[in-house]
């Protein structure tokens, strides 16, 4: 079963929101919003990622859901009352890759 990422406990790194978006700036109209303690990453209109407490979530779909399994990443939960399930991190190894983590961020961007 998968946990929440919140269980990770990471320190809030308040350069790393801006570091993503440099990673992802070849999306068409990419932006971040701030939202409830969160940046939201949209491409246009389109809502696509969250980035909280240093760490990357990522929309999901049934297409994409399985390689977010294999890597047992866990979703958004920012507290124990709310849990976005269909937001899930994005794992390290696609993070240290800069043209995988734009594919990733392409296919949530469909889901």
């Amino acid at each position: 079963m998968k946990t929440p990422a919140s269980a990770n406990h990471r320190r809030p790194d308040p350069e790393f929101p801006t570091w993503v978006c440099e990673q992802l700036a070849e999306l068409p109209a990419l932006k971040s919003r701030p939202m409830f303690g969160a940046h939201g990453l949209y491409s246009g209109e389109t809502f696509f990622g969250i980035v909280w407490q240093s760490t990357l979530y990522f929309r999901t779909s049934h297409a994409t859901v399985a390689d977010y399994d294999a890597a047992d990443a866990g979703w958004f939960q920012p507290n124990p009352q709310q849990a976005l399930k269909t937001y899930r991190e994005v794992p390290t190894k696609v993070l240290d890759h800069r043209a995988t983590l734009v594919a990733w961020a392409r296919r949530a961007l469909v889901s």
